[in-house]
């Protein structure tokens, strides 16, 4: 079955050309102007459209080809635009595929380039249709707050319900940014003790000489500024959970109060002689390697065997296949959502670099970058420069790591322009990205088209 393509252009002679060019692959209805156009979207709901900005009541004015983008953008968010323009509209070209547009073309239309681009467009609809089909089935039985669809990540949802109802001790391990946190409040609450409380506390991030007190609590007077009796998280997470992350720098002497703790659910407070007893569940992580530690005599090896009841291993991101998209996308939503930006995508070049990137902050990174590149974009589209994933050498000695990356970038667009002679579109090609990609980046980078090796007589 042929895909949906609507024509937009009050120019006949212009809709009929196209109409025999793409008839073979597509299947073809025509708009002449913005009522025409909404309602062939709202009815016909077409795979890709093509918009001429200057369309009736104002032809040689773009506004209204602009505003017939918004209204279509509206009703879809995620439909695929692709604005035909003439010469000197370029920089409301631009302006369109900033606010959404998903690509332009420059009149006369070249149709082989007219194709290619079509069929690109079609792919990555094709590619957005089933990500927001394989959601919907995922959001019919969601895991907690974890996303993943990778086996490696159905492991880690199986281990979790397996142990969930149990009170066995559970070590999880992993790379830092993998989730170990999510996966022990995962298994609070889908275990028996989900109402009682769930404590974190983080070894490495508190003194040595407060961290036993944070634990195990104090009596008045037990150490100077001891004022007034203090319970410890592992009393006040009595009947829920207690999550140690970092467990690994835990110092030698709390390593033997916890293990006693583990093995009979009794401690002392620091300076007290009250046994107090606590039945809550001890769920550590780490992201070292603890039998080194262990024969480094950095860690004890009963307290590690009384910890390891049931060992889950968080796979590193790049571990996890197709996850990394879907997770950038959900990530993505969230934050377009929450900061008034729910049209926002990814640009392919912006998501062909999420998943080449080797992420070794894991989901944590991914999380970061995404969350800063909604906040800081200017267009509807993200590109790999607004993530900061742009590919870095080597650069002079006392270059910042931001002017490196811009040294080489300008070096390699300024190559590619003029291997091509200055042609927009075989350089973009080239260079893996699109040609709106392109013209920002020559723009960013201070890229006149006359220092490219471009003729006057400018092809795009």
């Amino acid at each position: 079955m042929k895909a949906t393509l609507l024509i937009v252009d009050d120019d006949e002679e212009i809709r009929t050309q196209m109409k025999w060019a793409l008839t073979n692959d597509f299947e073809i209805i025509f708009a002449d102007s913005r009522a025409g156009a909404l309602e062939n979207v709202r009815q016909k709901k077409p795979a890709v459209t093509l918009l001429d900005l200057g369309l009736p009541p104002k032809p040689n004015d773009p506004d209204e080809g602009l505003a017939t983008l918004g209204e279509i953008l509206s009703f879809d968010r995620s439909a695929k635009v692709i604005i035909i323009s003439g010469q000197g509209e370029k920089t409301n070209a631009l302006q369109a595929v900033g606010a959404g547009a998903y690509d332009f073309l420059c009149k006369p239309v070249e149709m082989e380039e007219l194709k290619l681009l079509l069929r690109r467009c079609i792919y990555v609809s094709e590619l957005e249709t089933e990500y927001r089909k394989l959601q919907q089935s995922a959001g019919s039985e969601p895991f907690e707050e974890m996303i993943g669809t990778s086996s490696q990540m159905q492991g880690v949802f199986s281990f979790i319900r397996k142990v969930a109802g149990t009170s066995a001790p559970v070590l999880l391990l992993g790379e830092s940014g993998t989730g170990k946190e999510m996966a022990a409040l995962a298994i609070h609450r889908r275990s028996p003790r989900k109402d009682g409380p769930f404590i974190a506390i983080n070894c490495n991030a508190i003194p040595e000489n407060l961290l036993e007190s944070e634990l195990f609590g104090h009596e008045k007077g037990s150490f100077t500024g001891a004022h007034m009796q203090r319970k410890g998280l592992i009393e006040t997470a009595a009947g829920g959970s207690l999550f140690l992350d970092e467990i690994g720098e835990l110092p030698a002497t709390i390593q033997v109060k916890l293990l006693r703790f583990l093995q009979e659910q009794r401690f002392q407070r620091v300076g007290g002689r009250q046994e107090i007893q606590s039945d809550a569940r001890v769920i550590a992580a780490t992201n070292v390697d603890l039998k080194n530690a262990i024969a480094e005599n950095k860690f004890r090896e009963d307290l590690y065997f009384r910890l390891a009841v049931v060992v889950i291993k968080l796979p590193a991101l790049r571990e996890r296949g197709d996850d990394t998209s879907v997770l950038a996308r959900e990530f993505l939503q969230r934050y377009a959502v929450q900061n008034g930006k729910a049209n926002l995508t990814f640009s392919p070049e912006a998501l062909r670099a999420i998943n080449c990137h080797p992420w070794p902050g894991n989901v944590r990174e991914l999380q970061n970058r995404v969350k800063r590149a909604v906040i800081m974009a200017d267009a509807r589209r993200l590109t790999e420069g607004d993530l900061e994933l742009s590919d870095v050498r080597d650069g002079p000695a006392g270059m910042t790591l931001k002017e490196a990356r811009e040294n080489v970038e300008k070096e390699l667009v300024l190559q590619t322009l003029q291997r091509h002679l200055g042609r927009i579109s075989s350089a973009a090609l080239e260079l893996g990205i699109s040609r709106p990609t392109l013209y920002e980046l020559m723009e960013k980078l201070g890229i006149q088209k006359k220092s490219s090796g471009a003729s006057s007589t400018p092809e795009d």
